[in-house]
């Protein structure tokens, strides 16, 4: 039986020859620095495409939520603090990594073989929440269909209702005088008898929005748990069909044509926030609103609350998107020297800032659906798909003119959504590039859209009538500690492993030389605080770890089994590619790990005229795709 081969990228120490043809890349133009990969257009594109996909649905649906949970205005003291920490840090990082070696994130561990196991889970990771991340999309395309109507669907309790919908409070029962003496009694008897209820007696029936049931029984057509598939919703695969072209046809060229259209999809949601802040801000009880997101309602107590600084620091984690393998990938078309280092606070410091923003345009709209509604608040608020989905159309559907409104409103959904998704896929076709280099420059355009009609497939299971429980099944384990795991993993092989002062020498071949005070901060970060805090985050989340939940619907044991292992897939890479690496070194056991904790023979700049003494040794990646890691007896670099 013969032995299976394995792709170039996991072998360790046996070298074969191989030429890339001198034919550049179809999306690489005359006046790219990098010929063979390509370079961004200009940086206007570059940073549009970061702030595309930094910027996505957590900024409007989960963060103001969070800001109004852990005390209003207060939370943005621990969501500050943790940014300078902890996400800045990790995002400058990987997006110098990237720009430095112009490799992807499987093909940019030539820094550390043993760890590149770690870019394989990013870029798996990636792969699923690529897959249910166009479903939410598909949901965003579905309503912005559905408010082309003079009279929005869910603004009424039409036929597909039930008894338990309406748009505001029933009284169930309540306490009454009747002949001087109280009472408890149903409040068809009250009204019958034409009595009056007292004060603070008052029960109300467990009635659900006309928004609410329409998400569940029109749009989802939702089954009663993941145990019971149902049928393929056709209008959400038809829109989930139509979300994959948009990605397809945005993507055929690469960063070439992608960098142009997030001039618009990056910028637009911008216009329509702001639109949607002005008009809920002339609304009765707008004013209500804010104050509970940001204003007097605002608890600093809260800040004693160890849960307080858990949820900042993974809200700034998450929300930046740093150790999904896409600040690698679109980094990695950046020339040589530009300025990284302005380029992630620029990305970083926009990413929060619009988190805040929204939320005043979210919590100005639910306060006058407080006010219109006659409830507090604290019962319209919600985050996630509630939000979304149910209390923010629910909220527009109340206002003149609502169908307009509810256009805008899903449509920077679907723009905020496709700018991440472009990455997210970019990420893996920038993955492809770097392992099959000549495939990529002549089959870009059929691996481009193999990749999205595959994923079109995978996620068909996500419109099902059970799709949403597949959905939040994949967004609970791929998308929570797997990426913890990654980005520890990812800034302890490169500071302790690699050598931090050695990278920081690497970041400054970009950007020039810079004052030990410049680098005071970062190696502060890089050494000690944001791994600490990394890791403190990954300890919480496993212990708090709880089986997956959709509203009041368990999942059944075989779902969470199916979640168990997805992410077990995503991560087993780690151990298995360390494991490959050594085996194929050379040397006794000891030699072999030390070996494979060095640099590849062909790790530096991607360009020769960029490599300068420091990296005069490296072998052309141009030239050699397989590379030999050095044992101990072989070279041994050093520094300049």
């Amino acid at each position: 039986m013969g032995m299976l081969s394995l792709p170039g990228f996991l072998s360790c120490g046996k070298k074969k020859d191989f030429s890339l043809s001198d034919e550049k890349d179809a999306h690489a133009s005359d006046s790219d620095e990098n010929l063979e990969r390509g370079n961004w257009s200009n940086k206007g594109d570059y940073l549009l495409s970061m702030v595309g996909y930094a910027v996505g649905l957590g900024n409007v649906w989960r963060f103001p939520y969070l800001t109004y949970q852990n005390g209003g205005g207060a939370f943005l003291i621990p969501y500050t603090l943790m940014l300078a920490l902890a996400g800045l840090p990790l995002f400058f990082m990987e997006c110098s990594l990237g720009q430095f070696a112009s490799l992807g994130p499987i093909s940019v561990w030539r820094i550390l073989p043993l760890f590149q196991g770690v870019g394989i889970t990013m870029v798996i990771i990636s792969t699923f929440v690529a897959i249910y991340y166009n479903v939410i999309i598909a949901y965003a395309l579905y309503y912005l269909f559905a408010s082309f109507q003079k009279v929005l669907p869910w603004s009424e309790c039409f036929s597909w209702a039930d008894e338990f919908c309406s748009k505001t409070r029933l009284v169930n029962d309540c306490n009454t005088t009747l002949d001087g003496e109280i009472i408890h009694a149903n409040y068809s008897f009250i009204t019958s008898n034409n009595l009056t209820c007292m004060n603070g007696t008052i029960n109300f029936k467990p009635v659900q929005f006309p928004s609410e049931q329409y998400w569940n029984k029109v749009a989802l057509q939702r089954s009663s748990g993941l145990n019971e598939t149902g049928n393929i919703v056709w209008y959400l695969a038809l829109c989930l069909l139509l979300s994959w072209i948009i990605v397809g046809a945005v993507l055929f060229k690469g960063i070439k044509s992608s960098g142009k259209v997030v001039y618009f999809t990056a910028l637009f949601p911008y216009v329509i926030l702001l639109i949607l802040l002005v008009r809920g801000a002339t609304l009765e009880g707008a004013l209500d609103g804010i104050e509970y997101y940001i204003g007097r309602q605002s608890n600093i107590t809260k800040l004693m609350e160890a849960e307080v600084w858990k949820d900042a620091a993974t809200q700034i984690f998450y929300s930046l998107s740093v150790a999904w393998g896409g600040l690698v990938a679109l980094s990695s078309y950046n020339k040589f020297h530009n300025n990284c280092y302005s380029d992630a606070i620029f990305v970083c410091v926009t990413n929060c800032a619009t988190s805040v923003f929204a939320g005043f345009a979210i919590f100005s709209i639910l306060g006058h659906m407080a006010f219109v509604s006659e409830r507090p608040v604290s019962e319209v608020v919600d985050s996630g798909f509630d939000l979304a989905f149910v209390a923010y159309p629910e909220a527009l559907s109340r206002l003149p003119v609502s169908p307009l409104w509810s256009f805008l409103f899903f449509f920077m959904l679907l723009l905020l959504g496709l700018d991440s998704q472009f990455a997210t896929v970019e990420t893996l076709t920038t993955t492809i590039q770097d392992i099959y280099p000549k495939v990529m420059k002549k089959l870009r355009i059929p691996v481009t859209l193999g990749v999205c009609i595959l994923l079109f497939f995978l996620g068909l299971i996500c419109v099902t009538q059970a799709g949403i429980y597949w959905v939040n099944l994949i967004d609970h384990f791929c998308a929570g500690w797997g990426i913890l795991i990654a980005a520890v993993l990812e800034i302890i092989g490169i500071v302790y492993i690699y050598g931090g002062n050695r990278f920081i020498e690497d970041i400054e071949m970009m950007i020039g030389k810079k004052s030990c005070l410049f680098w005071l901060w970062w190696r502060m970060c890089w050494f000690f605080v944001t791994p600490v805090l990394l890791m403190a985050i990954l300890v919480w989340s496993l212990v708090t770890f709880s089986p997956p939940t959709y509203g009041s619907v368990l999942y059944p044991a075989w779902g969470t089994a199916v979640g168990w292992c997805m992410i077990i897939f995503c991560v087993i890479w780690i151990p298995i590619v360390a494991i490959v690496k050594i085996v194929k070194a050379e040397g006794n056991i000891c030699q072999r790990i030390v070996s494979c904790c060095r640099p590849a023979a062909n790790w530096g700049p991607y360009l020769q005229c960029n490599r300068g003494e420091r990296y005069s040794h490296v072998v052309d990646p141009k030239k050699e795709k397989e590379h030999e890691i050095p044992t101990v007896s072989g070279f041994v670099y050093t520094q300049q």
